[in-house]
């Protein structure tokens, strides 16, 4: 399988699908706020995070746009910006976007999008 990014929800718990993906910058801060939500402080969510073999990518006036575009196209399908910025740091990095969102079935955005669950 070709590089991938990820979503939060359930490809997170799975480090086999992190192996070698690309993670937007964004999706890597809403999984640390969600682990702070959980009681676990930013020092050891971050020394969580750094144990997973993914690289994260950081989102340039490039990708913000790209961003926005996937916003505009998606808009009514309710997705977040994290769901947004995986969309198109997917496309931009020609990588499947995996996800645990079946929201996701269907969409038409240029990119592969991979449900896992």
């Amino acid at each position: 399988m070709g590089r991938s990014t990820q979503s939060n929800g359930a490809a997170w718990r799975s480090a086999s699908l992190l192996a070698g993906a690309l993670v937007n910058a964004v999706n890597v801060a809403e999984v640390l706020m969600v682990l702070q939500r959980h009681g676990v402080g930013t020092p050891a969510a971050v020394r969580m995070l750094d144990t997973l073999a993914f690289e994260t990518v950081a989102t340039d006036g490039v990708l913000a746009r790209e961003i926005a575009e996937v916003h505009r196209v998606t808009r009514s399908h309710g997705l977040s910006l994290g769901d947004c910025a995986c969309l198109a740091t997917a496309r931009a990095r020609h990588a499947t976007a995996v996800t645990a969102d079946r929201a996701w079935v269907g969409l038409e955005v240029g990119v592969a999008i991979r449900v896992v669950r």
